[in-house]
């Protein structure tokens, strides 16, 4: 769990820092987006298709997953 949040704190601080130099640079997400041929209403569109596609796929793949590795965590001998 540590492991998580170091690694999630260094993301954190390594995102701020780079949004800081690309502000001083006068550079927005826009912009950024414009310089490889992106718009903002097209990344938004193309995650709002991604997120349909993949809940109902995420819901059917844990009505399988989720019972099975019940079953295995119950029947697995005790530890110690």
């Amino acid at each position: 769990m540590l492991r998580l949040f170091s690694t999630l704190t260094k993301i954190l601080i390594a995102s701020l820092l780079t949004g800081f130099v690309l502000h001083k640079l006068n550079l927005s997400a826009e912009d950024v987006l414009l310089e490889m041929g992106l718009t903002p209403e097209a990344v938004m569109n193309t995650l709002e298709t991604s997120v349909t596609w993949a809940i109902p796929h995420l819901l059917l793949g844990s009505m399988v997953i989720v019972p099975v590795w019940l079953v295995v965590f119950l029947f697995r001998p005790p530890r110690g």
